[in-house]
């Protein structure tokens, strides 16, 4: 066990509001329970839900930290009593219900992974929210299979650049749709095959001319509204859409015939409630399938930009811009 100090640095929110609300503050440090770890941060991922959760829009779970912050990157400082895999001194990336923004975090231990082999502690912060958000709901939920067609909206977000590599390793013929040329540049490096810029062209009516009238068979979409019944026409028959958010709020009507005639199913999920039995298992599927990917070199998380952790307003003010490709992460001085 380490001497470990009675307070630790946080991030808090204030009170809801814009991005000025972020504040230091002074906090206990978090003691493990018997399943969980204590983590050293040395760096965190933002993501949209953060934005939400300092809004008032996205409240943590019942339990879980008030501080913002689904993902970091550190090293093991203490292990709860029945912790078995991991040790003092271990190095890891975990998925956190909240408390990421903060020089310690605790996190369950079956929501962490080994940080893979060659990769930075930065780079390792940018994996698990949207790695865990990608597998659960495209591959588990959604069923995405070698030789399909795939469609993920907003390309370059930190969902999408992940989408767009996994689905790609995993055989997939990738769509995905941006705002911008040096947006569509981007995805293109990451393997995409049909780019859709959506400011000159409906999505829908682009996805349906590459395909002959057929459409894709696995939508992951982030945006919601008017895209509910977009994406119904724009997929195959037989065809699965997967709602992880609704970013343009939700869909005044739709055609129910679309998706009766079709046969679509249109699910969705939300990660941050679910149980930690659930969680870890996709950190299982993670290590066994997707880190050796990660290892050799064929995905990797795109990182947009860092900020150190009192700068966290700034790195929420970058996600809000949308002008970001790739992963935004805050680091933390050791």
């Amino acid at each position: 066990m380490q001497n470990l100090p009675d307070e630790m640095t946080a991030v808090a929110i204030s009170e809801p509001g814009e991005a000025d609300v972020l504040i230091l503050e002074r906090r206990p440090l978090p003691e493990p329970g018997p399943d969980e770890i204590l983590i050293k941060v040395r760096a965190a991922g933002v993501n949209r839900p953060d934005v939400l959760q300092r809004k008032g829009a996205y409240p943590p779970p019942k339990g879980a930290s008030d501080l913002p912050g689904l993902e970091v990157a550190g090293e093991i400082v203490a292990c709860g009593t029945n912790v078995e895999r991991f040790n003092v001194g271990d190095q890891v990336t975990a998925l956190a219900p909240g408390g990421g923004y903060a020089t310690y975090c605790k996190v369950n231990a079956g929501h962490a992974l080994p940080i893979p082999k060659g990769m930075s502690m930065i780079e390792a912060a940018a994996l698990p929210e949207t790695f865990f958000t990608v597998w659960t709901n495209v591959f588990d939920r959604c069923g995405l299979v070698s030789g399909e067609r795939f469609l993920v909206h907003g390309g370059t977000s930190g969902i999408g650049t992940t989408a767009i590599q996994l689905a790609k390793a995993f055989g997939a013929e990738v769509f995905t749709t941006v705002g911008s040329d040096e947006k569509a540049e981007a995805v293109r490096a990451l393997g995409a095959d049909h780019v859709i810029n959506y400011r000159d062209a409906a999505f829908e009516k682009a996805v349906l001319e590459v395909t002959d009238g057929e459409g894709v068979h696995v939508i992951l979409d982030m945006v919601g509204g008017d895209y509910v019944e977009r994406n119904w026409k724009a997929a195959a028959v037989e065809g699965r859409i997967c709602q992880i958010a609704t970013l343009n709020g939700v869909a005044e009507s739709v055609n129910f015939s679309r998706l009766m005639v079709k046969r679509l199913t249109h699910t969705g999920s939300t990660l941050r409630p679910r149980s930690d039995a659930f969680k870890a298992a996709i950190a299982e599927s993670l290590e066994s399938k997707v880190w050796p990917l990660i290892e050799a070199g064929k995905v990797k998380p795109v990182m947009d930009s860092t900020f150190p952790l009192e700068k966290a307003a700034e790195a929420h003010r970058r996600m809000e811009s949308s002008g970001h490709i790739g992963k935004i992460v805050l680091t933390v001085d050791v």
